[in-house]
């Protein structure tokens, strides 16, 4: 079994990389709904709709326009992200989303750090580099 590390990690808003990712992370699911019978022993399920939410973590960079800046809350965008870089084969995650959230923060002696968050909207499409 194979384990990578983030270290190439890309994420991209359209064709822009965000600057100063430190990381990021991708909630996957499905909703249930039960379609248990009489004379069933034990409950059953279906999936029905999927949903997804992600968020991304930087050190804020106030110059990075096309990326940081362009994850303002209520804006729709559409976004790529390559857990282990760009090259052939390696996988992605992408879709469309709206930002619902974003915090920036910092204290004394500390780099100011940018936490994004993301609904998604749609399926979120998994693939593999060209």
């Amino acid at each position: 079994m194979a384990t990578e590390t983030s270290a190439n990690g890309v994420i991209k808003i359209g064709a822009n990389a965000v600057a100063e990712v430190t990381g990021y992370s991708i909630n996957y699911s499905a909703d249930t709904v039960e379609d248990t019978v009489i004379g069933d022993t034990a409950r059953t399920y279906k999936a029905t709709l999927k949903s997804y939410t992600a968020s991304i973590d930087a050190m804020y960079d106030q110059t990075d326009t096309n990326g940081q800046l362009a994850l303002d809350v209520g804006t729709e965008i559409s976004f790529t992200i390559y857990p282990s870089g760009e090259t052939s084969g390696d996988r992605t995650y992408s879709g469309s989303g709206i930002i619902t959230g974003r915090t920036i923060s910092g204290s004394t002696g500390e780099m100011i750090s940018a936490t994004f968050e993301i609904q998604g909207n749609g399926d979120l499409t998994e693939a593999t580099v060209a």
